[in-house]
């Protein structure tokens, strides 16, 4: 349960934050005149960066100004190392224009020569030896400073026939791995067609067999019923299973085996078959082999009714 705070408590609140108030008033006005002061800057450096034309707008904020207000920075210190680039060129040339006239004095007056008095060849070959000096970078026309620089360029000369001759290897070598790379390439591109065109023929093939299984399929179905069929009509019709092709392929292996025991006997029988038949038991025999063959005759045209 909370408790209410004394007059003390709220009174040294109230004081903490009046001192925290004050604290921010200043810290505010602090900042607001940091940026006074870099807003200031900024349009100071935009006028003198567009000079007579118009400042573009942008929006004030704290962002853009500070952005403004770093390259404001790095553009006033760049201009100024610039400044002092250009008064130390400056200078150089005066030394160089001095030193110049200098020679030009010790020329004329110890040899009488002036640049007025050298003939045209003469003075052709001085210009030339002065652009050759430039474009070398010596710092005069002596031969001391002449043969650093022409060995200098005579080395970078090798170095660039050696990097060249270098190069050339390689290219020699790429433009052979090329053209093997070409046949390699050609090679594989026969394979990939002879490829197609093989899985082309094994694929007509596959969907011939295809068509061929959905066939056999569709026709041993259609047998499978047609026996059911034929097994279901059988079976109605109360058929004798005796006739059946099974039935009577066993018949046959039976009879086919006391073909087989009768030959035995036939040869037993042999010595008895000249002896002259008594002819009652000869007619009583025919009489039952007739009576047989009868019974057999009714039962065949019975069992072909029956079909």
């Amino acid at each position: 349960m909370k408790t209410t705070g004394s007059f003390g408590d709220d009174f040294g609140g109230a004081k903490t934050f009046a001192v925290f108030k004050k604290t921010f008033v200043l810290v505010c006005d602090d900042l607001l005149v940091v940026m006074c002061e870099k807003i200031k800057k900024v349009n100071s450096w935009l006028g003198a960066v567009f000079g007579e034309q118009v400042v573009p707008q942008f929006e004030v904020n704290t962002r853009t100004v500070d952005i403004l207000y770093q390259l404001a920075q790095c553009s006033e210190a760049r201009c100024s190392d610039t400044a002092f680039l250009i008064e130390d060129l400056k200078q150089k040339a005066a030394e160089y224009q001095a030193e110049g006239a200098h020679l030009q004095d010790v020329l004329l007056q110890s040899v009488g020569l002036s640049s007025a008095s050298l003939s045209k060849p003469v003075a052709d070959c001085l210009s030339a030896l002065v652009d050759n000096a430039m474009v070398l970078g010596v710092r005069d026309t002596s031969l001391g400073s002449f043969m650093p620089a022409v060995n200098n360029l005579t080395s970078e000369l090798l170095e660039a026939e050696k990097s060249n001759r270098r190069l050339e290897r390689e290219l020699r070598a790429l433009r052979k791995r090329l053209g093997s790379t070409l046949v390699l390439r050609g090679s594989l591109q026969e394979d990939i067609n002879k490829t197609v065109k093989a899985q082309a023929v094994e694929s007509a093939k596959a969907e011939e067999k295809l068509l061929k299984m959905d066939f056999v399929t569709a026709k041993a179905n259609e047998l499978s019923n047609r026996r059911e069929r034929c097994e279901a009509q059988l079976v109605s019709r109360n058929m004798d299973k005796s006739i059946t092709h099974q039935a009577l392929v066993q018949l046959s292996e039976e009879v086919t085996e006391l073909k087989k025991e009768i030959i035995p006997l036939k040869k037993k029988l042999e010595p008895y078959m000249d002896l002259s038949p008594s002819p009652s038991l000869a007619q009583v025999k025919i009489e039952e082999a007739k009576r047989e063959l009868a019974a057999l005759d009714s039962q065949l045209e019975m069992n072909v009714d029956f079909k």
